[in-house]
């Protein structure tokens, strides 16, 4: 399938919620799109080593995107919230008139996980006081899932700050045990 590509240097997963300030004409357009057809668009990351700068390349994983919510800014810019989908590899890109990147996108499987809630502690506990104090952060979620070992690492990945091709490395995963062995080393 066909969808529109926002490239962003931060990442969405499935389930994952952002705010966004959209003031490209050709992101306006995406988002008054997805909004008027009830349609989806995919927030993916790009390539930031020096051999890709100048050309912008998009990494090959995307989350696609709803709009849940949106109001027009204190500055006058479009105010969106988005919650991931799913997540899709993007494969052949085609750039339309205003420079709104078309990518061809596939579904990719949902993560299995076989991890007993056990595991994740304390990762669990770290992301709820992550949660706790930055508000702007916890106030995009209406519910939240730290019950939920694919909920809990998705948002750790979402929030880590290591690069763009970590992250892609982590989200090509089949499941969450390779990441889950990561969180446990980093926050012990």
């Amino acid at each position: 399938m066909k969808l529109p590509l926002f490239p962003l240097s931060s990442h969405i997963l499935p389930a994952g919620r952002m705010a966004l300030r959209i003031f490209e004409p050709r992101y306006v357009r995406m988002i008054k799109q997805a909004c008027a057809q009830d349609s989806e668009f995919v927030i993916c990351m790009l390539d930031n080593t020096e051999d890709s700068q100048r050309s912008n390349k998009i990494l090959p994983v995307g989350t696609s995107c709803k709009v849940v919510d949106f109001d027009l800014l204190p500055d006058g810019l479009l105010g969106v919230t988005v919650e991931g989908q799913y997540c899709v590899s993007i494969s052949e890109t085609e750039v339309e008139p205003d420079g709104l990147r078309i990518g061809e996108c596939t579904v990719q499987p949902d993560w299995t996980s076989n991890v007993d809630l056990e595991q994740l502690h304390p990762i669990d506990k770290r992301l709820k006081e992550i949660f706790e104090r930055y508000p702007e952060v916890s106030s995009l979620y209406t519910h939240t899932h730290f019950d939920d070992p694919v909920w809990v690492i998705q948002r750790w990945i979402e929030l880590l700050p290591v690069g763009a091709e970590q992250k892609q490395e982590f989200i090509a995963k089949a499941n969450c045990q390779a990441v889950l062995r990561y969180l446990s080393q980093m926050i012990e």
